[in-house]
């Protein structure tokens, strides 16, 4: 049945971004973007789609918002790791973003949504919300690596391209089906051996130069 409009909220700037904002996430999460329209999401807030072109401009900025919220949901999971200090040498880097983008990741179904979104239907929406994520980690990176720089001879980015879609195929198998090639992927201890193997392998590509031992 189609969804009934709630009652039309006082006029609040700020509560209704906040609600207009709230409504998109919901419809990306369980519609996806094919439901993603303006009358949607008006309906769905219960607002005046005149505000979604007042406070955004229209679904591009609507998105936009979205994007900065998922930004700000992966620096507040990757908050944690910040606390620890100034990693001390740059395999602890990588080991603590690629470890800390897994764990953000599990917990972030709509995360999980636009990533696999970005290999089945790409389009221009699902790129916006792709660069608020990049950009959140790499700024992530940059305020952690301080003074740090990567080994000599090393594919940095190669390398991280490679660790970073072998966690999200593996969080997304999890989701889809609880196992990948064999390899159970539901409870805890799953994936404290995928942990093990992620610390391993950047071990073995980022070893430490003679001033990080």
């Amino acid at each position: 049945m189609p969804q009934k409009p709630t009652a039309q909220r006082p006029r609040d700037r700020a509560a209704t971004e906040e609600a207009l904002v709230k409504a998109a996430r919901e419809i990306l999460a369980k519609i996806g973007f094919q439901g993603l329209g303006i009358n949607a999401v008006a309906r769905r807030a219960g607002c005046d789609k005149q505000l979604i072109y007042r406070y955004f401009g229209g679904i591009d900025g609507l998105v936009d918002a979205i994007g900065a919220e998922i930004a700000d949901d992966l620096r507040r999971s990757l908050q944690p790791l910040s606390a620890l200090g100034q990693p001390a040498s740059y395999r602890e880097l990588v080991e603590r973003m690629l470890l800390g983008f897994l764990q953000a990741l599990r917990t972030d179904p709509l995360m999980q949504k636009i990533i696999a979104w970005e290999i089945a239907s790409p389009s221009s929406l699902v790129q916006r919300l792709t660069i608020a994520r990049s950009k959140s980690m790499m700024t992530w990176v940059a305020e952690s690596r301080g003074p740090l720089v990567a080994p000599a001879g090393i594919d940095v980015a190669a390398t991280n391209a490679v660790l970073i879609a072998a966690i999200q195929h593996l969080v997304l198998s999890a989701t889809a089906a609880g196992q990948f090639a064999g390899l159970p992927l539901q409870g805890d201890a799953d994936w404290e051996r995928v942990r093990k193997v992620v610390k391993g392998i950047v071990a073995s590509m980022y070893p430490q130069t003679p001033t990080e031992r």
